[in-house]
């Protein structure tokens, strides 16, 4: 005989969890099982271990999607500042960092801790080290299927994230499942990931791994900007993060190195009142030494500043304000904190996250076809999402 559950919920993530507090508070039987041992995986590493869990700027502007009007209806019914509330009332200590970003001030652990406990103040139900055999629906019950016995439920949730980071069990679950019912999956890569340089460019940046830099970091019209850091691949930091969710392999980017310096000012001043110096000492008032010797051999220019044309001045002002790069590929998903694209919002409805076809089916989080920025969206969309289905599954 299978066991007898109103909702089923695969996945134990922030998103899954979310929509098993919710149901439960209505009433509804809810079971939510997961392959992994532990709940809450990319909560547990997420922000260095101190969980970036909302960002108090959230809305659908942060967000990539085929659709981007889908997110709205989620985001507006549970915001930022009802998590916060809930963060609050389990006296979890929050501080806020930059552009709006959210942080424990201790561990993540005390936000999955949180969630456990409204789970079970909610009476739903969390197995572990369970994976999935077979999910099969008859038109009015789905059975899932697992080496333990098999569930059957009016309703099933899956909540089960993209490809990213595969070592912690990412996999492509949820597609294979909306695929199997019928639903559409758009192009998936990864996303909110480093780039690769090719071999010669990372050879004349030997010196640089570890070297960060303030930059706006552009893609066409899309720019942001924070830190960027050159690794032993390529180039990482936030700003690059950021910029890779719009940049296809083999595109352009273009860095706009210290924009909070007019280097053309500070380099007639300086040869102005000390032209014997050295044009890398100039700029290395302004970043780091490495990058400033970098620049300065790559465009050949060497001996005073008070010596060089004005084509050199003119090129090296012109790398500071526009340095285009172009990465040949990105880290992929082993590194990816998120997946872009997912389950098409086209089959699914924006209010409940139901497949329209399939009474009783929900996706939610990082399987949908909505991404969010870096900084706290991405878990604001699992909030939101989640809670939009566990108030109808």
């Amino acid at each position: 005989m299978a066991e007898r559950r109103d909702v089923v919920i695969i996945g134990a993530g922030a998103a899954g969890m979310m929509c098993a507090i919710e149901a439960g508070r209505r009433g509804r039987r809810a079971l939510v099982i997961d392959h992994a041992r532990a709940p809450g995986e990319k909560i547990r590493i997420s922000g260095g271990g101190r969980c970036n869990f909302t960002n108090i700027h959230a809305g659908p502007k942060n967000f990539l999607s085929a659709n981007p009007h889908f997110c709205k209806s989620a985001l507006a019914r549970y915001t930022p500042r009802d998590f916060l509330d809930l963060v609050e009332r389990h006296r979890i200590p929050w501080h806020e960092k930059t552009l709006g970003q959210l942080f424990c001030d201790s561990s993540a652990k005390d936000i999955i801790a949180m969630l456990l406990a409204e789970m079970k103040a909610a009476g739903a139900e969390l197995r572990l080290s369970m994976p999935i055999s077979a999910i099969e629906h008859d038109g009015q019950s789905f059975r899932v299927g697992t080496e333990h016995g098999t569930v059957e439920a009016s309703s099933l949730v899956i909540a089960t994230g993209g490809k990213s980071i595969p070592k912690m069990g990412a996999t492509g679950f949820a597609y294979r499942v909306a695929e199997q019912f019928g639903l559409a999956v758009t192009e998936t890569r990864a996303g909110l990931v480093p780039l690769t340089l090719d071999p010669a460019t990372l050879a004349a940046h030997e010196g640089l791994p570890g070297v960060a830099v303030d930059v706006v970091a552009r893609h066409g019209k899309t720019e942001f900007r924070e830190a960027a850091l050159f690794t032993h691949r390529g180039l990482s930091g936030p700003a690059i993060l950021q910029i890779s969710s719009y940049w296809r392999e083999g595109e352009e980017i273009a860095l706009t190195l210290c924009p909070d310096v007019d280097f053309a000012t500070v380099i007639a001043a300086a040869r102005r009142e000390n032209g014997r110096q050295a044009v890398q000492t100039v700029l290395a008032e302004h970043m780091p030494k490495k990058l400033a010797q970098l620049l300065v051999t790559e465009l050949g220019i060497d001996g005073p500043l008070a010596e060089q044309p004005g084509r050199r001045i003119d090129a090296l002002l012109q790398r500071l304000r526009d340095w285009r790069l172009r990465p040949p590929g990105s880290e992929g998903y082993r590194t990816a904190e998120v997946t872009l694209g997912g389950v098409d919002t086209a089959f699914l409805d924006s209010r409940s996250m139901a497949a329209k076809a399939v009474s009783g089916l929900y996706f939610v989080g990082e399987a949908v076809d909505v991404t969010g920025w870096l900084g706290g969206y991405n878990f604001q969309w699992a909030w939101a999402s989640g809670h939009a289905a566990g108030g109808h599954a």
